[in-house]
């Protein structure tokens, strides 16, 4: 089975959504994407958080709580023959009459979708490139994952391979910002880097696992501080932590660097351990 919706289970072309619906009209909608270890989601209370705060901003209510949720991922994960998966929980926000009438949204489409993970072995590198297309500014105050994705699709088109390679949007101000799926770290002289939320780039759930148990210097970085790093990676939920080789040409540790491996080896200790507890 490939979703849940409203308590059932589907197959891809079961599953339909209404012309209507605000988050196909108008693009109003909001996501998270994680991944199961062994049936569980890792740092699911800072998944449902961020989520939480994302429909409290544009006025939409949450119908179900997190227990529901949790219940429908270990559905799909049964219905998978107990196979971890990628998921993602998908907010749109209802079917409403054409315009901008509604001033609160109060019955989302929910859907939890799922597909088998696809996942390189820890430790494979990628190469980054610099992105031609700059980083759009966020839709609110601060960036929500959500539906807008206009921006990261236009850089996509600019990269052979996601699989192969990250790129690397800088701001319209010319400053450090994310990756097209992922957040951005680096190395110089032992010490780590990564750019401020003042770029107005997504606050990640492993960037900020990252910020909670290491020493973090974040800014306002130009492209050339960057490319000086010694060591770069990095970050999404689904792929962990992901170490980069090379930068346009320029050569970096990659795998080898001394940080991206005690940070990643420190990652795995804790989804271990919260797996343990649970």
């Amino acid at each position: 089975m490939d979703a849940w919706k409203d308590g059932k289970l589907y197959r891809f072309n079961e599953l339909t959504i209404s012309a209507y619906d605000h988050g196909f009209l108008y693009g109003l909608g909001f996501f998270e994407t994680f991944r199961t270890y062994n049936g569980q989601v890792f740092l699911w209370g800072e998944h449902w958080g961020r989520l939480t705060r994302a429909l409290a901003d544009f006025r939409m209510t949450m119908p179900y709580d997190q227990a529901v949720i949790l219940d429908a991922v270990e559905a799909l994960t049964k219905a998978n023959d107990g196979e971890d998966g990628y998921f993602r929980l998908n907010i749109s926000a209802g079917t409403h009459d054409i315009g901008l009438q509604p001033s609160h949204y109060e019955k989302p489409t929910v859907i939890l979708f799922r597909k088998a993970l696809h996942i390189a072995p820890r430790g494979t590198e990628k190469k980054a490139i610099w992105l031609k297309t700059p980083r759009n500014s966020p839709e609110s105050a601060s960036r929500h994952k959500s539906h807008h994705f206009a921006n990261n699709i236009q850089a996509r088109f600019e990269v052979e391979s996601l699989a192969m390679y990250e790129g690397v949007f800088l701001t319209a101000d010319g400053f450090v910002a994310e990756g097209i799926t992922s957040n951005v770290f680096w190395v110089k002289d032992g010490k780590l880097y990564t750019p401020s939320l003042a770029t107005g780039i997504l606050a990640g759930i492993t960037r900020d696992w990252i910020l909670h148990n290491f020493k973090v210097e974040e800014g306002l970085f130009t492209k050339d501080v960057l490319e000086a790093a010694d060591e770069v990676f990095i970050t999404n939920a689904v792929q962990e932590i992901v170490p980069i080789k090379e930068i346009d040409g320029k050569q970096l540790l990659g795998n080898q660097g001394p940080v991206y491996a005690a940070l990643h080896k420190t990652y795995v200790k804790c989804i271990q351990e919260e797996r343990t507890v649970r």
